[in-house]
């Protein structure tokens, strides 16, 4: 305004005053300009030198990592107001366009002048860092585990206290009523077991109190870890209840959580309950900043990295529930995004299922068939050689476009070694169960192929017919694409006339019962799906296996036969495999994974292209 009106000023006394002499006309006009010229240059400058310096106070120091998140401007430039009414006039339209370019400039100057941090700019970066922008470093794939702080120590035991005894204390002060029956088991159980270890460690003595059996099926453990191993499976339970999240973050959960995860770096058993624990809590945004305060960012970050897919992809689960700012989805308890789990500029144009069958899981059943090695030597060898779950490693790479979810599931042979001796889970029950999480996660909100193994396409078939039953789940019957069986017994499976040993012939899980050839819940199954089929537009393929499967060391078992894997739609094609080899290709150009990666390109080929 100054500016203009000084403008303004010399103007008027250039116009309205009168013809001096010749000779100091010309230098009078000369200085008139010069001072025009030299204002309106000097108040750019001071203009476009507060804009810059602005700019720079809004963003962080740069590496590889962050000037690529850099560009994503809900990060590190300060937020506009969406209301339209704000962002009218030229001042706003030039700060914007000046804005871009100063970016542009900073970006370029960061590539070339770029050179390695010294270990203080890492730790001053991550001080700065707030929880958005933790979070974000950590789910970007090249990001340095410098740019974490350590987690804060975490307190000290009370006096005569055990890891052992502060779980059993946290698992007793979380509701005990209005649980369901298999939650209150699992509390119950694990309440009993380690007050028995406690007091036999007090005396001196180890004894089996309580339910014997899961200690009779443990011999070789320690005790100690045993229990909190029950423990831990209560409150995996309970963590699925946000009330009870709550109560676990109030008395102290997350430090003793992390407390334990620090103990047993050698037991992936009881890091991988932790981790469903701390997934499960994620799903709750309003303790996202406890979370990240209590250092776990940083041990999610180094894990996200490991060479395990299991181990990576719960840590990948917990980040992206933690990541409200860019996953609108929510990932609950079994539902495990195989890709991409990092943040990526790739749009993603389709979702690929995997559903696993009876005693199955979501990575064993989909690695790469074995060669009599040892799965654990093949860890650290090279992925094209040998994959420990080839849609992560093969599918992923073949079909960047894709996000793939492997979903998991509790199955059992026997009641007599069900994890939970109350649950009696039918297939509609866990095809309702599973539909509720997938359409939680933002499966149905863009097309889909589903590829089941055994039960598992049984579970798909029931999916898909309870979800059209209800208008919310339409989406998923709508952006259904294709099918994947392998092996799935439509019409029944000689498994349930069969044994390992005389515990599974007295006490035949609920699943198991459903597969025998004459259940007439298989049955109405079939019918109901191939009416639902008719008049949709999907295709289905199917494999079936040749040769019979080695059940023990007694029985050999044709567990799905030809005229069982026959859905009555699509292609059958039957492949010189067993039951548990009929998904697991035994190399990338095998028969199996290429006929599997044709089908789905060929059921998203219009998706794939837009």
């Amino acid at each position: 305004m100054s500016l203009a009106a000084y403008c303004v000023i010399c103007c008027r006394r250039m116009g309205t005053s009168t013809p001096p002499p010749k000779s100091s006309t010309y230098w009078r006009d000369i200085r008139n300009i010069i001072k025009f010229t030299g204002s309106l240059i000097l108040g750019g400058s001071l203009f476009i030198t507060y804009e810059v310096l602005a700019l720079k106070k809004s963003l962080t120091l740069d590496t590889q990592v962050i000037e690529r998140e850099k560009m994503k401007s809900y990060i590190y430039v300060h937020t506009v107001s969406l209301d339209k009414t704000e962002n009218h006039g030229i001042t706003y339209q030039a700060r914007k366009e000046l804005h871009k370019a100063v970016r542009k400039v900073l970006a370029t100057s960061a590539r070339i002048f770029r050179g390695p941090f010294a270990d203080y700019q890492y730790r001053i970066i991550a001080q700065a860092c707030d929880m958005r922008t933790l979070t974000g470093l950590a789910r970007s794939k090249d990001s340095d585990l410098r740019f974490f702080l350590r987690p804060p120590p975490l307190p000290s035991l009370k006096e005569d206290s055990s890891t052992e005894e502060e779980l059993r204390h946290l698992l007793a002060s979380l509701p005990q009523t209005d649980l369901d029956e298999c939650i209150q088991c699992f509390t119950a159980l694990a309440l009993s077991e380690s007050s028995q270890s406690l007091a036999a460690q007090k005396g001196g003595l180890w004894c089996f109190g309580g339910n014997g059996l899961p200690y009779a099926e443990s011999f070789g453990e320690v005790p100690s870890a045993t229990v909190e191993m029950f423990c831990l499976e209560a409150l995996v339970k309970h963590s699925e209840i946000p009330t009870h999240c709550d109560k676990i973050e109030a008395n102290g959960g997350l430090q003793l959580l992390q407390r334990l995860y620090q103990l047993h770096k050698d037991c992936p058993k009881v890091q991988r309950n932790i981790m469903r624990i701390l997934g499960n809590m994620a799903l709750n945004e309003h303790l996202h900043s406890t979370i990240v305060r209590s250092g776990w960012v940083s041990i999610l970050a180094e894990a996200i990295k490991s060479q395990h897919v299991m181990e990576a992809s719960h840590a990948a689960r917990t980040l992206a529930n933690l990541d409200r700012e860019t996953v609108p989805d929510k990932y609950h308890d079994g539902v495990y995004v195989l890709h991409p789990q990092y943040r990526t500029s790739q749009p993603i144009k389709a979702d690929v299922l995997f559903i696993h069958g009876l005693m199955g899981a979501a990575f064993k059943t989909w690695r790469q068939q074995d060669n009599d090695q040892d799965l654990t030597e093949k860890v650290s060898e090279d992925e094209t050689k040998y994959t420990t779950c080839w849609p992560k490693s093969w599918l992923a790479r073949d079909c960047p476009a894709l996000r793939i979810i492997s979903v998991e599931y509790d199955t059992s042979l026997s009641d007599w070694r069900a994890r939970c001796p109350t649950e009696r889970k039918s297939i509609a029950f866990r095809s309702n169960e599973l539909l509720r999480k997938l359409r939680a996660a933002g499966v149905g909100d863009r097309p889909v192929v589903w590829v089941s193994h055994s039960m598992g396409g049984l579970l798909v078939k029931k999916m898909l017919l309870e979800a059209s039953k209800k208008p919310e789940m339409n989406t998923i019957i709508n952006n259904t694409r294709g099918i994947i069986f392998y092996s799935v017994p439509h019409h029944g499976s000689h498994l349930a006339e069969y044994s390992v040993n005389i515990r599974y012939l007295l006490f035949p899980s609920l699943e198991v019962k459903e597969l025998s050839k004459d259940s007439p819940a298989l049955k109405t199954l079939q019918d109901d799906f191939l009416e639902f089929a008719k008049d949709k537009n999907f295709q289905v393929l199917s494999f079936v296996e040749t040769l019979p499967t080695y059940i023990g060391s007694m029985i050999k078992l044709h567990v799905v036969p030809l005229d069982s894997a026959d859905l009555g739609l699509g292609d059958l094609i039957p492949v010189d495999v067993n039951h548990l080899n009929i998904c697991k290709p035994k190399k990338k150009d095998a028969f199996l994974y290429q006929r599997t990666l044709q089908f789905i390109r060929d059921a998203l080929a219009k998706d794939l292209e837009n």
